[in-house]
């Protein structure tokens, strides 16, 4: 009987790689690097797509920072850290 071979890029990832590229992506300047890259990757799209699940939160917090400048509440916050937040 044959094996049905699955193309490389629809191959499942394992629990290692999911955690080394976990691993990877907390670098800080180097994973940033590798995140963006795997994000648009099309070589495996299990990894393509935990890239991006991973990009999400640095989307969510970039945009609630412009929010926070545009509307004036980002003055107020870092009022608050020179002061050190004792008023």
């Amino acid at each position: 009987m044959s094996e049905i071979r699955i193309p490389e890029k629809y191959e499942p990832i394992g629990p290692a790689q999911y955690f080394w590229l976990s691993v990877l992506f907390t670098i800080p300047v180097i994973g940033f690097i590798f995140l963006i890259i795997f994000s648009c990757s099309n070589a495996n799209i299990n990894r393509r797509n935990f890239a991006r699940s991973y990009f999400i939160p640095y989307i969510i917090t970039f945009i609630i920072v412009i929010i926070a400048l545009i509307t004036g509440a980002g003055a107020t916050f870092i009022e608050m850290l020179k002061n050190g937040f004792a008023q």
